[in-house]
């Protein structure tokens, strides 16, 4: 009997979970269902395991806003998770209003003496700016516990949708510190790399005196700060890339024309400069031709913003989603502005300090100058490549090598009293011949890597083909998506949607080096492998993206056997180490 009587004491102890977290759902507006949750004392709910579906198939949820938690270990689950006390009001988008629909809410929570129940689920009706309870809360059929992947999940948890929820519960100060910190760690990527000699060959073909080279760097990397900031701010209110649209062929041809130009002025063959009428408006504002200066530096900023820089990652995904959902350009805008000034201080030191090293005058000064020529003509390049196809880039390359070859004095005698730099010149200009012909060969054998010209011929010592990518079947509209996901759910398999682009940098990363890991290829061997081409960025291409929030390609979603999207999203480029962890992630590596 006090068996019994302890028994039901400890069963008094713990409220039923319906009344240990009351739930309640309201309509702000027709784009916004809010649900929110009253936490008795003693009681706690976990972020992880909120998730959100709309029946039919129709409707389509955003990303939720969640406001801050509080993180602890929890001895249950042996790892940190983000909690909820007293009270917690969860802001859902709905992408498609004017429609009725049924909200399904999932949650679940712990006491603070040990007990957890189990995930519940609750349904309720939308309708015409009301909800309306249509079941008690009951217990859902698994027991998964936080940060498991909900099997129903539409509107769940990824990097994209954390960074966009830091945004809604940070203030201003925080926001603005948080961001320029991920604007550094941008630096060496190719949302930065390639303004470097954009910026050099400004500095150092304006003969611009070294405090000066400071005031340059920093017009450039405020004209590109500012552009980078309207262009994201329009892309998030409007839904869709802006910056997509500036990647068409022309575009990049035209400004690769303009970096061939600057890089001609730098070997000399004419100078530059504004025209004398503005020269003269401008000096009388300020010193001679240093508004010039200025006003060109910011103006170059602005363009390798639009059509240099036009990387989507994670950070800036967050940012526009948080922008699309609420509209607020203010903390979005300063987000942006702040993460561009981060990714703007390695271009100042390098202005900086091409501006200190640059020698005054005589043979140095040309050397230099014809350096960052070579750099700029290098950026044409690289931009050509990514649109044109294989063999011109293959061509262009060998050509630049050649040319940089001669420059370096590869097919000249040296003298009796060369020097240390003369034959070190004449030695770094032989390998730029040899890789020269290295890429004609290749090209002319069918090979189309520029990095690897001649590994079509062979195979590697140990007898094994050399390593290819994935295969994926393209896919060119929302309807050939849904059709392709649902096949493969009937026929028991995973899915995995790339969102890809010629002029995707990002996109180009992962092809060579990270599809190309045996580990990742083994995990996808059995995943119906989809991609969408987003090059063109036309109609087809923006339904696709707005279909699934996305501002831009890299982007990479997965499906469940079931045909719904798991809550596990790759933005921006990942490592294979780094890929193979979202595969498991998703469930799809071996043992995940």
């Amino acid at each position: 009997m006090l068996a019994c009587a302890g028994g039901a004491q400890a069963a008094q102890e713990f409220l039923p979970p319906e009344q240990a977290f009351k739930a309640s759902v309201s309509v702000p507006d027709a784009k916004t269902v809010e649900v929110s949750f009253a936490i008795a004392r003693g009681y706690y709910m976990y972020r992880e395991q909120f998730a959100f579906t709309a029946t039919p198939e129709t409707v389509r949820l955003g990303t939720p806003v969640y406001p801050p938690g509080i993180v602890k270990y929890d001895e249950t689950f042996a790892k940190d998770l983000e909690t909820y006390h007293d009270q917690v009001a969860i802001r859902v988008p709905v992408e498609t209003p004017g429609q009725p629909f049924t909200l399904t809410v999932r949650s679940q929570g712990c006491a603070d003496k040990g007990i957890c129940y189990p995930p519940m689920d609750t349904s309720y009706a939308i309708q015409d700016g009301k909800a309306t309870l249509l079941a008690e809360p009951a217990i859902s059929g698994t027991t998964e516990p936080p940060g498991a992947a909900p099997t129903a999940s539409v509107a769940g948890e990824d990097e994209t949708s954390r960074i966009a929820s830091a945004l809604a519960s940070r203030n201003l100060l925080t926001i603005a510190a948080l961001f320029f910190g991920l604007g550094l760690l941008l630096t060496f990527t190719p949302c930065v790399l390639p303004m470097v000699p954009i910026l050099s060959s400004i500095v150092v073909g304006e003969h611009v005196s070294r405090a000066r080279a400071l005031w340059v760097s920093l017009a450039y990397v405020a004209g590109m700060a500012v552009v980078y900031t309207a262009i994201g701010v329009a892309a998030g209110l409007l839904g869709e890339g802006l910056s997509a649209t500036l990647q068409k062929p022309w575009v990049i041809g035209l400004f690769a024309a303009l970096m061939v130009a600057l890089a001609l002025s730098m070997f000399g063959l004419y100078e530059l400069q504004l025209p004398a009428r503005w020269q003269a408006a401008l000096t009388a504002a300020s010193q001679r031709q240093s508004g010039g200066q200025l006003l060109g530096a910011a103006g170059m900023g602005s363009l390798s913003a639009l059509i240099v820089g036009p990387c989507v990652t994670a950070p800036l995904a967050g940012v526009l989603a948080y922008i699309a959902q609420t509209g607020d350009a203010i903390i979005g805008g300063s987000a942006l502005f702040a993460m561009a000034l981060g990714m703007g201080v390695p271009l100042v030191l390098v202005g900086v300090g091409a501006g200190n090293l640059l020698p005054r005058a005589g043979r140095w000064m040309e050397n230099t100058k014809r350096f960052f020529g070579f750099l700029l003509l290098a950026v044409a390049i690289w931009m050509v490549a990514l649109v044109a196809p294989a063999w011109v880039g293959m061509i262009a390359w060998a050509a630049w090598l050649l040319l940089g070859a001669t420059f370096l004095g590869a097919f000249d005698a040296l003298g009796e009293g060369a020097g240390g730099i003369h034959r070190l010149g004449k030695g770094l200009g032989i390998i730029a011949a040899v890789c020269g012909v290295l890429l004609l060969l290749g090209l002319a054998s069918g090979g189309r890597d520029p990095l690897q010209p001649l590994a079509h011929i062979g195979v590697s010592r140990a007898g094994t083909p050399v390593p290819h990518g994935v295969v994926f079947e393209r896919v060119r509209t929302v309807a050939e998506l849904e059709a392709r996901v649902a096949a493969a759910s009937r026929e028991g398999r995973s899915v995995m949607l790339d969102f890809y682009a010629d002029w995707c940098i990002s996109c180009k990363e992962m092809e060579r080096f990270t599809f190309v890991d045996p580990r990742v290829q083994q995990a996808l061997s059995n995943v119906v492998l989809l991609q969408a081409d987003v090059t063109k960025n036309n109609a087809d291409d923006k339904a696709l993206l707005k279909r699934f929030e996305l501002f831009g390609p890299p982007g990479i979603l997965f499906f469940g056997k079931d045909g719904k999207e798991l809550p596990v999203r790759v933005i921006g480029f990942q490592s294979a180490d780094k890929f193979v962890e979202s595969l498991t992630r998703a469930g799809l590596m071996p043992g995940a």
